[in-house]
C-alpha cells in the first residue's frame, strides 16, 4: 500500500512557501460521501463478475470485459476525488486537482471577499457542505469548492487565519 499511497498523492508541500514561512493551517479532503458512488460501481462489478462464473463459456468474456471496465471507471473516479485537496495555509488558500496532469489555484487571504456555505439536507445529516468563495477576480478555480466535511468548523479556521493576518480588523467608528 506504500506505493499506491505515494503514487495517489497530491504532494501538498511541494506548492508551499517555505522560505516565505508558509504552514499549512488545514489540508481538507473531500467527505467521505463522495466515494459512495465509486462503491456502488465496483458492486456493480462484483455482480459482472458473478455473471462471468455462470455464463455459458462462448459468452463469458462479455461480463469480465463489462467488470474490468467498470472497475477501472471505479477506481478513476475515486482516486481522481482523492487527488483534489483544498488547502488553508498562514498566507492563502488553493486547491490541488487532477490525476495525470494536475491543476493548481490560489488565492490570496487578502483577496476572499465573501465566503458562502451551503449545506444541503444530506450534508447537514452527515456533516458535509460546498463552499463558494468571491473575491475580486470572479474567473478562478477556487469559487466553488464541494463536499467538504465540517464546513462551519472549516470556515472558522479561514476566518481566524484572515483575521490573525491582520487583513481585516476589527470595525473603529
Amino acid at each position: 500500500m506504500g506505493w499506491l499511497s505515494r503514487t495517489f498523492d497530491p504532494k501538498i508541500s511541494t506548492h508551499l512557501l517555505r522560505e516565505e514561512g508558509e504552514v499549512i493551517v488545514d489540508d481538507v479532503h473531500h467527505h467521505w460521501v463522495v466515494y459512495i458512488f465509486p462503491v456502488m460501481e465496483a458492486l456493480v462489478g462484483f455482480g459482472l463478475l458473478y455473471l462471468f462464473l455462470v455464463s455459458p463459456v462462448d459468452l463469458a468474456w462479455l461480463p469480465l470485459v463489462l467488470a474490468a471496465a467498470v472497475f477501472v471507471h471505479a477506481a478513476w473516479k475515486a482516486v481522481n476525488e482523492h487527488m483534489d485537496r483544498f488547502v488553508i495555509t498562514n498566507m492563502r488558500v488553493f486547491r490541488v486537482r487532477g490525476v495525470l496532469s494536475q491543476k493548481l489555484a490560489t488565492m490570496p487571504l487578502g483577496r476572499i471577499l465573501d465566503i458562502t456555505v451551503e449545506k444541503p439536507l444530506t450534508g447537514r445529516l452527515v456533516d458535509y457542505g460546498h463552499f463558494v468563495f468571491e473575491s475580486a477576480a470572479q474567473e478562478q478555480g477556487l469559487r466553488d469548492i464541494r463536499y467538504v466535511g465540517r464546513p462551519y468548523q472549516r470556515d472558522l479556521v479561514i476566518q481566524r487565519v484572515v483575521q490573525r493576518a491582520g487583513l481585516r480588523g476589527p470595525r473603529v467608528s
